[in-house]
């Protein structure tokens, strides 16, 4: 035998002495795997934070002839913590991994960065359009409770012998509360109605819904202001958030050019000051507003009537508070947003009646727009009147192009003075904001204003 012959022969005993058993299943029959991430996925580095990340990890890639018989893949690390996965090989073992932290949303914006709930505590802002406050709830918070609260401090008689509310106005009121309640039923929410001190009412229902926080608008005048100052102190205590929005208003505060304590004290100086600057856009109505926290079981309670608010009706009002068929002035949102528009196609049908300084008026039965009790209850913001009167100015300057007639559209629309009497209301809601305080009302100058007719 030669050499290469006994070289051979000697391979094949020491073979066969290694495996004294032979296997007639083919290799890799059943296979159980332990590997190390550094071994199979060397590119990779082995750290636990980017392991867990959300990112697709790359697959691992066996032989076909391997791969169709693998059933258990346990995959280890050299770190102290070690994760198993099992896989059926239809899907990627690190397609699911565990989390070491609390579950955090693809996006940044879900509902887990958001409030579990929010009260928004409507006042003299009874509407759904160009609602900053109401939106903001919305948006940043899982559930909302809208609330309004018949204040009993609001009745009654005051100092001198008369309703600080009388009928017609609280029955105004009864009437806008019940339309936002209708509008906010219409999006998927409800309106919460209770009678009493809004600081009480308010703390009892955040305890109710575990309530993050309050959303409210300002306001203006001293009692308001105090009642504010309440309400902080309250929710102070109880770890709950107030957040205020300024809403009433042409111009937003914020935008002024001025502090608000160093405000002109007369509506000349203000007017010069204000009337360049741009006015904020308005805010569109939601289409879907959140549902009523689940917690506490809050019930939506009855808006009371005159009669529970401790006025007599008059002799041509409805008991019931209700509007009468043939009524002229119906409290709420819908109402004001049907009279604003029937109010700027009267303007634009108009004919025109111009005045020595340029400025339009309108006349007739028109000689007020009267709007005022919508704007001062809130159920339309000044910004939405600004906006529909543009649109009315905008209407009238295509007509006038259209006739070439050299028509200058604004003038011919008898609402350009609108613009000048929604700066009046301005500057008073401004002055009175200025002076809310005890202290300012003690360092007041008089202000100074031209009586007119307010919008």
């Amino acid at each position: 035998m030669d050499s290469n012959h006994q070289i051979a022969a000697e391979t094949e005993k020491d073979e066969q002495n290694q495996n004294p058993t032979h296997s007639t299943e083919p290799p890799f029959a059943v296979a159980s795997l332990s590997l190390t991430l550094s071994t199979v996925l060397p590119f990779v580095q082995p750290k636990i934070p980017s392991f867990f990340s959300r990112t697709q990890p790359n697959k691992l890639k066996f032989p076909p002839t391997q791969a169709s018989s693998l059933t258990h893949l346990s995959l280890s690390t050299p770190a102290p913590t070690k994760t198993s996965f099992k896989s059926n090989l239809s899907a990627n073992p690190l397609h699911t991994p565990h989390s070491l932290g609390p579950h955090r949303p693809l996006d940044p914006s879900n509902a887990a960065a958001l409030r579990r709930a929010s009260i928004v505590w409507f006042r003299n802002d009874l509407r759904l359009h160009d609602n900053e406050c109401l939106n903001a709830a919305n948006n940043e918070s899982l559930s909302v409770l809208p609330l309004y609260c018949f204040d009993p401090s609001d009745y009654g008689k005051s100092s001198s012998g008369f309703d600080k509310t009388g009928p017609y106005r609280a029955s105004f009121l009864i009437q806008s509360v019940s339309d936002l309640r209708r509008n906010l039923q219409a999006r998927g929410s409800d309106l919460v109605v209770r009678v009493g001190k809004p600081e009480t009412v308010l703390v009892e229902l955040a305890k109710a819904v575990g309530a993050d926080a309050v959303y409210a608008h300002r306001e203006v005048s001293h009692d308001e202001v105090k009642t504010e100052e309440k309400i902080e102190a309250a929710m102070k205590e109880e770890n709950v958030e107030v957040k205020y929005f300024w809403g009433s208003t042409l111009y937003h505060v914020d935008d002024l050019p001025f502090k608000l304590e160093d405000m002109p004290s007369n509506y000349g100086g203000f007017r010069d000051r204000v009337q360049k600057l741009e006015i904020r856009n308005t805010i569109e109505a939601l289409d879907q507003l959140k549902g009523l926290p689940s917690r506490g079981d809050v019930e939506p309670g009855d808006i009371p009537s005159l009669m529970d608010l401790g006025l007599n009706p008059s002799p041509t009002m409805p008991q019931d508070g209700k509007p009468a068929a043939n009524a002229s002035m119906v409290g709420g949102e819908t109402e004001a947003l049907q009279r604003l528009k029937r109010f700027a196609a009267e303007c634009e049908a108009q004919p025109h009646k111009g005045s020595k300084d340029g400025t339009q008026s309108i006349y007739g039965a028109n000689f007020s727009c009267k709007i005022s009790p919508w704007l001062a209850m809130g159920c339309l913001s000044p910004r939405t009147m600004y906006d529909e009167l543009k649109k009315t100015v905008s209407r009238s300057i295509s007509a006038s192009s259209n006739r070439n007639d050299g028509g200058s559209g604004s003038s011919k629309t008898g609402t350009n003075w609108l613009m000048f009497e929604l700066l009046w209301r301005d500057f008073f809601r401004f002055i009175t904001k200025k002076y809310s305080s005890a202290k300012k009302q003690l360092e007041a100058t008089p202000a100074t204003a031209c009586t007119g007719a307010l919008a």
